[in-house]
């Protein structure tokens, strides 16, 4: 698992001002902080599951020597798409990418993103991103700004117990938001 950090979250948001739906995320994990963007963990399935939810492809960003370009085409994915994604924490102590570690978790500023796009739904990818939203954002945001908030099962290898197929049914909601 690793030693207890503090860590800072190092990737800025992914956002414009066409953007309706916000994915939070809770903290990137060490490989996603390596690699500088969201979800990029090997085993993670976040991106395929949205690849089969959009019917589209995305590079293999493990098997590919162009890194670059793999983020490159998921941040045009999320903006073409009028998805934004950060995390719900700014920073926090945690031990590896183990959620059930954080403590002293202190929440990003989402004013700029919700006061200068379309965001009216806030989409917290697992229960520990949810609870920590409720937790630290929800008073401050969600009915000055109007938000629903979702809560959907992390796409995280340490969610074993939901199968690939079971979580694109759940992100087929993103389908239905949009259309709002």
């Amino acid at each position: 698992m690793g030693n207890t950090k503090i860590i800072s979250h190092p990737i800025p948001p992914v956002w414009d001002s066409k953007s309706q739906i916000l994915i939070l995320g809770t903290m990137p994990s060490p490989k996603s902080r390596e690699a500088g963007f969201f979800y990029m963990h090997p085993h993670n399935r976040f991106w395929s599951v949205m690849a089969e939810v959009f019917d589209e492809t995305f590079l293999n960003p493990n098997n590919s020597p162009d890194l670059t370009a793999a983020i490159a085409e998921r941040r045009d994915f999320l903006l073409r798409h009028h998805l934004a994604m950060w995390d719900v924490l700014a920073s926090c102590e945690i031990t590896g990418a183990a959620d059930s570690s954080i403590k002293n978790a202190i929440p990003n500023d989402f004013t700029e993103i919700l006061e200068k796009s379309k965001i009216r739904h806030v989409i917290c990818t697992g229960k520990t991103a949810f609870n920590l939203w409720q937790k630290k954002c929800a008073t401050l945001y969600e009915s000055r700004y109007n938000l629903t908030v979702h809560c959907l099962p992390s796409t995280s290898p340490a969610n074993a117990q939901w199968g690939k197929e079971k979580l694109i049914k759940e992100y087929k909601v993103i389908l239905k938001l949009l259309q709002d």
